[in-house]
């Protein structure tokens, strides 16, 4: 039962995900990448040093500090920047279609620094989702943003990115517990984009945001910050890593849904197919056949 709960508190942060990816998407004409990332991390490390200290959260090692900082500037830093970028190249749903992809990009990572074995089946389930993808976004290009092949190019480069960082991070995570080291690495990215976007004047670009921007902004930080990388770890809690990172497949529905809603991009049916796509790769991927 424990397993399961897991699964779907993984479910509800993976579609909090997806509705940020689709908030971002609306604050990406009206604010650089660096905003919008000190925007959500930001917004996102208040809400999270507090919950982490409720929690009586188990910090990183001493000797950990600067590797983990590293992690948190990695990820929190660049892996977004890159994300905001693509996001203002395509759709939210084609973006977040490309992030489904993630647990895949993991397991592959994974075999090449040794962390865990590639088995056939977890490569031909790689190939389908990849290729599944693939024939999604090329035959949805007629309906897709001029360009939008570099979003999903950027995009595709920040998951490999992020695979990177969900295999580098566990050693430090077993050593500490997932909500002290996600709290570490947060505050150090949301601490350096903060300095960035003094000297670059990233900041004075959210003076110009009116109510409707700032709500959303709020939304992005508190949610998508916080609130779906707390959930995100709790999961990580009570189930597999695996099984919670087969729930990221909701994350484009959520994207595309919210997106259609506040920017009227649409919903084709490229998409739903390359959705399945993804889970059936996923699946084929990460199941295991039991031996009588």
């Amino acid at each position: 039962m424990g397993e399961w709960v897991g699964v779907v508190i993984a479910l509800v942060s993976s579609s909090l995900g997806g509705t940020a990816a689709a908030i971002t998407r609306y604050l990406v004409s009206r604010a650089d990448p660096i905003a919008l990332a000190i925007l959500r991390w930001g917004i996102g490390f208040i809400c999270l040093l507090p919950a982490a200290l409720l929690m009586k959260a188990t910090w990183p090692q001493r000797r950990d500090w600067l590797p983990v900082a590293a992690l948190g500037l990695a990820f929190f830093g660049m892996f977004f920047i890159l994300y905001n970028i693509a996001m203002s190249f395509t759709t939210a749903a084609r973006a977040s279609l490309a992030v489904a992809t993630l647990p895949l990009h993991t397991m592959v990572v994974g075999a090449l620094l040794g962390a865990e074995p590639l088995t056939l089946r977890k490569t031909a389930g790689v190939l389908i989702a990849v290729l599944g993808v693939v024939a999604a976004l090329a035959s949805g290009l007629a309906a897709a943003p001029p360009g939008a092949w570099r979003g999903e190019l950027i995009m595709t480069a920040a998951v490999v990115c992020m695979a990177f960082y969900n295999v580098l991070s566990r050693p430090f995570m077993r050593r500490s517990s997932a909500l002290g080291f996600l709290t570490v690495g947060m505050g150090a990215g949301a601490v350096a984009l903060v300095v960035v976007g003094l000297f670059s004047g990233s900041l004075a670009v959210l003076g110009g945001f009116a109510a409707p921007q700032w709500i959303a902004g709020v939304y992005l930080g508190v949610v998508g910050g916080a609130a779906t990388f707390i959930l995100w770890v709790m999961a990580l809690e009570r189930a597999s890593p695996t099984r919670v990172a087969n729930t990221m497949t909701v994350n484009p529905i959520a994207a595309a849904v919210l997106a259609a809603l506040l920017v009227g991009e649409p919903i084709t049916p490229n998409l739903v197919l390359g959705l399945v796509a993804v889970f059936a790769g996923i699946w084929i991927a990460t199941s295991e056949i039991k031996k009588r």
